[in-house]
C-alpha cells in the first residue's frame, strides 16, 4: 500500500512540473515577443494631400493629378471662335469652332494612357501621363510634380499646300513637367515648363530663293494656372501660358483665361473665357495670334465623364 501511495504521490508532482514547465516557456515566449515589438521601429505609412486639383484638366492645361487605378475617362473639349466680330456671328458661337473627343485609362498606379482626335488639321494624339512624387501631409515632399507628353499626327490627304513630304512630317509632340502644390483646402497653384516639338514647319523663299522657315522646330512656353474652391462642388479657376521662344516669323501671342469648374461625383465640367483657339497644346503654344488686347477673346468648355472600374 506504501508503494502505491508514494506512486501515485510521485506521477502527481511530475506532471506539476511539467505544467510548471508549460507556463514558463508560454510566458518567456509572450515577454520576448513584447520586448521585440517594443523595440521594432514603427513603419509609418506615407499620407498623401488628394484632390490638389478636381481632374485632369484646367482650362488648356494638364494637372497634375492621375485618377486612381481602373479609371476610364471619356474628354469632349470645345472652342467656339472669338468675340472680335461681335453679333455677327453671335460672339463666336456661329464661328468656326474646334472640338476634341478622348478618352483615357489608368492601367497602373500613378500611370494614365489616353488617345484623341480633333478636326483641327485632323489630327489624332496619343498621351501618357506619370505621376513622378505626391506631396505629403507632412511636408517631407512639398510638392506634386507629374510627367505629360503626347504625339500628334496630322492625318490629311497629303497636296501642294500642306508641309507634308514624308509620313515624319505630319507629327509633333508635346512634353511638359507639372510642379503643383496644394496650399490649403481651398487654394492650389501649378506651374508647368513645356517644350513642343515640329517635325516640319512651314517656310517661305527669300530674295536669295533660299528656304527659310517661318517658325523654328522647337519651342519652350511655360504656363501658371490655379484653383480657388468656392464650394464644395464648384471652384474659380484660372491659367496662364507665356511663349518663351522667340521664332523668325509668327511669333505666338500669351494666353489668359478664367473659368468655373464644376464638379460631381463622376462628372468634371469647366467653362471658361481665354484667347486659346486650338485644343492641342503644341497648336497654341505655337500658333496661337488670338490677342487678348484686341478683344480676340472665345468661350470654350471641357467636360470629363469617370467610370472605375
Amino acid at each position: 500500500m506504501k508503494k502505491i501511495i508514494s506512486y501515485q504521490s510521485m506521477m502527481r508532482s511530475l506532471q506539476y512540473l511539467l505544467l510548471g514547465i508549460a507556463v514558463l516557456l508560454g510566458s518567456t515566449h509572450l515577454i520576448a515577443q513584447d520586448s521585440i515589438s517594443s523595440n521594432a521601429p514603427v513603419v509609418k505609412k506615407k499620407s498623401f494631400v488628394k484632390n490638389t486639383f478636381e481632374g485632369n484638366h484646367i482650362i488648356d492645361n494638364q494637372t497634375v493629378i492621375v485618377p486612381i487605378k481602373g479609371t476610364f475617362e471619356f474628354d469632349i473639349q470645345h472652342r467656339f471662335g472669338t468675340f472680335e466680330h461681335g453679333w455677327k456671328d453671335l460672339g463666336g458661337l456661329f464661328a468656326n469652332a474646334n472640338m476634341l473627343l478622348g478618352f483615357s485609362y489608368v492601367p497602373l498606379n500613378d500611370l494614365q494612357i489616353g488617345f484623341g482626335a480633333t478636326n483641327d488639321r485632323m489630327q489624332t494624339a496619343g498621351t501618357v501621363k506619370y505621376a513622378l512624387f505626391k506631396q505629403t501631409k507632412n511636408n517631407k515632399m512639398p510638392v506634386s510634380v507629374t510627367l505629360f507628353g503626347n504625339a500628334v499626327m496630322d492625318t490629311r490627304a497629303k497636296n501642294s499646300s500642306l508641309p507634308i513630304v514624308n509620313v515624319q512630317d505630319r507629327f509633333s509632340y508635346f512634353s511638359q513637367l507639372i510642379i503643383a502644390r496644394k496650399i490649403n483646402e481651398k487654394i492650389s497653384l501649378q506651374v508647368a515648363p513645356s517644350f513642343s516639338y515640329f517635325n516640319n514647319v512651314e517656310a517661305y523663299y527669300d530674295a536669295q530663293h533660299v528656304i527659310q522657315p517661318k517658325t523654328n522646330n522647337g519651342h519652350i512656353s511655360i504656363s501658371v494656372a490655379g484653383r480657388y474652391k468656392l464650394t464644395d462642388g464648384m471652384s474659380l479657376i484660372a491659367n496662364y501660358d507665356q511663349p518663351l521662344t522667340q521664332h523668325p516669323m509668327n511669333n505666338p501671342n500669351p494666353n489668359i483665361a478664367l473659368g468655373l469648374d464644376m464638379k460631381t461625383s463622376g462628372h468634371d465640367f469647366q467653362i471658361f473665357l481665354g484667347n486659346y483657339g486650338y485644343i492641342l497644346p503644341q497648336n497654341n503654344n505655337v500658333f496661337n495670334h488670338n490677342d487678348f488686347s484686341k478683344s480676340q477673346f472665345l468661350i470654350g468648355f471641357n467636360i470629363s465623364r469617370l467610370w472605375n472600374f
